[in-house]
């Protein structure tokens, strides 16, 4: 059926209710905008779901999440689950209890008991609830740190991690499997309350969550180190009362939160676009922080499983810390401190995705960890601490991303900001009692391992042209790989879609290994490397650099050069 045919259909077909008819009638005339909606089905990919809010299937409203919701059911059926439950928890963006209501709803239709939080929850609770619960499943409502015009649908398996091969290929399946939007079934919430097929779920699991982070504790808070001042904002999201409890709980007495970004607020007034890579979301936090004389300063996205921060310099300015750099601050907290203590185990492992920078692999050299290198996606760190429980090999200690996302402990599946605020606040905690700032505690890390750097480049190209563009980008690479980058040969290129790395020199091919992925990664001399990968949550190509220096200013240098190379220029 063409997209013109889809949209008779639903602006035509009573199954659609009248809010959403109507606003596809106002689109009549508008056939670029008419096209976008309906050209394709929003795809159910490895992840989930995740567009723009709207009426057609290339968007995010109650018909797309409830076929996606049906196929869901439909393997969990299959695999009679039905009994074990789905838990669903939500964000603070529009539509967020909406859509997380009515996947309950499609669920306890189709003989699944949900349990839903009852108001908004970080995603890494929902890890943590559905293992505690025994659930198959589970579902968050978000768009991370999307624009407001956003949102998303995260599927999560009994393990407490994101899908992964195959399971996602079997829900895909299921999902696309589904051409009669009107097929997915649904129920009123009030028969599903009476037939015990929705629950709901609230603070008993908070308690339970936040005493599992206490016992992740290396070096209790105590003296001076209690009037540390922190400035946090959960940027109008799900962060706000979970990581104000444990701070309080650890001890820290001086914590003040950004008023204008407290409360939840799905339009993101102030702040545009909620990611914390992103220096602009910390002007208010940053002007409050003057105000009280704050010491540090931390940021959560809207599902509070990313973490900004900022940390004073040796001139008392703010200095925004990369993901790089706030993963390697907690690795070398954590791995030193257990080291230290004795109860670093011997099988310890630390893992990082493939665009992550190259320092932790000379911490986990030090302290004679496993390094394991995963695709990029947080549940690829999840199925690894799967594995080790599987099998015994290694005991996870910590595992990061450069795009601000890390989790220490098992507790979660996914990435944890809160966890990694504690982490963070009691590491500053520790190393203020010893005189050690954390911009000095940094500068500490690069002396002992090298002066790596990274940065990152997005360029964006929305809507059909967009996607078309993307692929062009990527096959072109693919096509005519670069030799060289800034100062820098191209000693291999490893195409993870290919699952090849090829040595430049000798032509040799060898397997990457990993699982496929449009990925294409280029090793350079002298530590440096660069990558470049479609978003897989937004209309981006993102470009990834990461060199090392003889000093700062060298790697600064070398950084700069190679990010301005022609070759990643994008017409």
């Amino acid at each position: 059926m063409d997209y013109k045919k889809r949209y008779e259909e639903w602006l035509t077909n009573p199954y659609f209710d009248e809010a959403t008819r109507a606003e596809l009638a106002a689109l009549q005339g508008n056939d670029d905008e008419i096209k976008e909606r309906f050209f394709k089905d929003l795809e159910f990919g490895t992840g989930g779901l995740r567009g723009i809010l709207g009426a057609g299937v290339n968007r995010m409203n109650l018909y797309t999440v409830r076929r996606a919701t049906q196929g869901l059911a439909n393997t969990i059926k299959k695999q009679a689950g039905e009994s074990k439950g789905v838990a669903i928890a939500y964000d603070s963006r529009r539509m967020s209890p909406e859509f997380a209501l009515d996947s309950a709803l499609c669920l306890a239709a189709n003989g699944i008991h949900a349990y839903l939080f009852e108001t908004l929850r970080p995603t890494p609770e929902l890890s943590f609830a559905l293992r505690t619960l025994g659930c198959i499943a589970g579902i968050v409502i978000t768009a991370s740190h999307n624009p407001a015009e956003y949102n998303g649908y995260k599927v999560y398996w009994e393990d407490g991690a994101q899908i992964t091969y195959p399971k996602d290929i079997e829900i895909i399946g299921e999902v696309n499997a589904i051409t009669d939007f009107a097929s997915a079934q649904t129920m009123k919430k009030e028969e599903a309350l009476a037939k015990g097929l929705l629950t709901i779920i609230g603070h008993e699991m908070d308690d339970k969550y936040i005493a599992e982070l206490k016992k992740l504790v290396v070096n209790p808070v105590d003296g001076e180190s209690r009037q540390m001042k922190i400035v946090y904002t959960p940027l109008n999201g799900t962060g706000n009362l979970p990581v104000r409890r444990i701070l309080t709980e650890l001890g820290f007495e001086n914590v003040y939160i950004v008023q204008e970004q407290e409360l939840p607020d799905s339009e993101f007034t102030t702040v545009g676009y909620p990611n914390p890579e992103d220096p602009k979301v910390f002007t208010l936090a940053q002007k409050l922080a003057k105000e009280v004389g704050a010491d540090l300063i931390l940021a959560t996205d809207p599902d509070a499983d990313r973490l900004g921060i900022m940390v004073k310099d040796e001139k008392g300015n703010f200095v925004l810390f990369n993901g790089n750099m706030t993963g390697a601050l907690i690795a070398e907290y954590e791995f030193s401190q257990k080291a230290e203590k004795g109860i670093l185990p011997k099988n310890a492992a630390l893992i990082k995705t493939i665009v992550t920078g190259n320092i932790s692999d000379l911490i986990a050299e030090h302290y004679n960890a496993r390094l394991i290198e995963v695709l990029t996606g947080f549940k690829y760190i999840g199925e690894q601490i799967k594995l080790f429980e599987e099998t015994g090999s290694n005991e996870y200690i910590f595992g990061y991303e450069e795009s601000y996302g890390c989790l220490v402990g098992t507790h979660s599946r996914d990435k944890d900001a809160i966890v990694a605020v504690m982490c963070l606040c009691e590491a500053a905690a520790y190393y203020r009692s010893k005189g050690i700032t954390l911009f000095e505690q940094m500068n500490r890390i690069y002396e002992k391992y090298g002066y790596f750097k990274e940065d990152l480049m997005s360029v964006t190209l929305k809507g059909i042209t967009g996607m078309e563009k993307i692929k062009e980008i990527m096959e072109s690479y693919r096509k005519n790989p670069p030799t060289s980058a800034g100062d820098y040969k191209v000693l291999k290129l490893r195409d993870y879609q290919k699952d090849t790395i090829t040595d430049m020199i000798t032509g040799e091919v060898t397997p990457t290994g990993l699982p496929k992925s449009d990925v294409l990664y280029f090793e350079l001399n002298d530590n440096a490397w660069c990558a470049v990968r479609p978003s897989g949550t937004e209309p981006k190509i993102k470009f990834y650099f990461g060199v090392k220096g003889s000093t700062m200013e060298d790697a600064d240098s070398r950084l700069k050069k190679l990010m301005n190379d022609k070759v990643f220029i994008v017409d």
